[in-house]
């Protein structure tokens, strides 16, 4: 079974740094663009961040843009995503998944569409609070 793993969730004060991983089961992730995604309860789920598949492009959603930073270490099968500054609004539960809607049309893909992704993880717990 496809799927991703992430990992590296808490609570962390408000100003603090936490670094998510998502780590590729079943499959190698550099094969696919990557994108983090978040949803609290009662929201949709809305799109944090993505890196294409060569790693070449990343995007950002306006809120965190500046305070988070997507990387991929294609050798680990694994992307980061590295928080700092957290804000209260960054508590979620925090997703990623593969764009296999890009790797199907052979582009680099990192468009942070919900309907391209495949291959959710659980997701992990982040909550800023003091």
């Amino acid at each position: 079974q496809f799927q991703v793993v992430e990992s590296g969730g808490g609570l962390v004060q408000p100003g603090g740094s936490l670094r998510l991983s998502c780590a590729a089961s079943g499959f190698t992730l550099d094969y696919y663009a990557i994108g983090w995604f978040r949803q609290v309860p009662g929201k949709e789920r809305e799109g944090v961040s993505s890196i294409s598949r060569s790693g070449g492009s990343t995007k950002y959603a306006d809120s965190v843009k500046g305070r988070f930073t997507i990387s991929r270490d294609n050798a680990k099968n694994t992307v980061f995503l590295q928080m700092n500054s957290l804000k209260p609004e960054d508590t979620a539960v925090y997703y990623c998944a593969a764009d296999v809607q890009s790797f199907l049309e052979g582009l680099e893909g990192g468009a942070l569409v919900m309907g391209r992704y495949a291959y959710w993880g659980q997701g992990t717990q982040v909550t800023v609070s003091s």
